[in-house]
């Protein structure tokens, strides 16, 4: 009988010690993922900023360009795609990034949209 307890014992004791590791992964996954979170966040700001701005620069030098924007796009620029990470034992879903004044407006833009994705795929 005690040879059986003391067996048991340190069966709970070795699970307890797995769990115990599979918490501090986890809770370690956790707060990078809230520093990247917050770090995202502050320099959305400034890019959705930059984003406008160029944005009412390229109207006000070319006026309306949307019609011809949609007419010249065949395919997209940046593809979001699901992304599992797996982080001791556990699957964390995200997502992942794929593919003058105009240039400018497109290229600020695209960061913008890129960030958006990285902040998405972490709240997720």
């Amino acid at each position: 009988a005690q040879t059986i307890m003391k067996a048991r014992l340190k069966g709970a004791q070795t699970g307890r010690n797995l769990l115990k590791k599979k918490s501090d992964a986890l809770t370690l996954r956790f707060r990078q993922i809230l520093k990247k979170i917050i770090e995202t966040k502050m320099l959305m700001g400034e890019v959705m900023r930059e984003a406008a701005f160029s944005l009412a620069e390229a109207k006000f030098t070319a006026g309306d360009f949307s019609t011809t924007i949609i007419q010249n796009v065949n395919k997209a620029q940046v593809k979001v795609r699901a992304k599992r990470d797996n982080v001791a034992g556990y699957e964390l879903t995200g997502l992942a990034r794929g593919g003058e004044q105009l240039a400018k407006l497109k290229r600020n833009y695209a960061k913008a949209v890129e960030l958006l994705v990285e902040l998405a795929s972490l709240q997720v």
